[in-house]
């Protein structure tokens, strides 16, 4: 999914002239996004877009707000600031427009904010394609939080490709605790760990 895939969506979504006008408002004058992210999902809707589950009309026109955004110089700082003023909703849709938007590494540290919640949409999108710049360890203890949390590992980005043995040994501990507390890791945490006993064997 790309930004111009969310445009091309959103362009038959009723109030779709709304988000080209909030659009333009922000790229005139940036303090004014405060104001018309809130508005989004009232304005472009709460229901999933066709074929993109993840993205309902709200959080498509969040993300295309933010990159309205990206021609100002402190881009990073008001994309963070956006999300650290937000509720649950408006974080998690900064969340998932972060790999969408030009702006690097630099907003790394929303992620790290993200895994530190117990909002389990919040965790799983933190693991999304942006997490890519997150450090491997931090990134290992993202993935125990969620199978901590019953987030189903299918969220994770790239999961068997940065999946190593330190994550593997962490898991295993997680299983001997859990079994020692007669409770079940998840199918899929199982499966990850025997994919990795056998990468080892290998």
């Amino acid at each position: 999914m790309t930004l111009d895939d969310l445009r091309a969506t959103l362009s038959g979504v009723p109030n779709y002239s709304w988000l080209t006008g909030a659009e333009a408002s922000v790229r005139a004058d940036p303090d004014t996004i405060g104001r018309f992210f809130a508005q989004a999902d009232r304005r472009l809707g709460r229901e999933p877009l066709p074929g993109c589950p993840q993205w309902t009309g709200g959080r498509a026109g969040r993300a295309l707000l933010l990159a309205a955004l990206t021609g100002t110089p402190d881009k990073v700082e008001r994309i963070v600031a956006v999300y650290q003023q937000g509720d649950a909703a408006e974080r998690l849709a900064v969340l998932l427009a972060l790999p969408l938007l030009p702006i690097g590494a630099a907003a790394a540290p929303v992620l790290h904010d993200a895994l530190r919640t117990n909002d389990t949409r919040l965790v799983a999108a933190a693991l999304g394609p942006y997490a890519t710049h997150l450090d491997v360890a931090t990134w290992r203890q993202g993935v125990i939080k969620c199978v901590f949390m019953g987030v189903p590992l299918s969220h994770v980005d790239a999961l068997d490709e940065r999946a190593d043995g330190e994550l593997a040994a962490m898991l295993a501990a997680l299983a001997e605790e859990r079994l020692a507390a007669g409770r079940t890791m998840p199918a899929d945490a199982v499966a990850l760990l025997d994919r990795l006993a056998l990468q080892k064997e290998r």
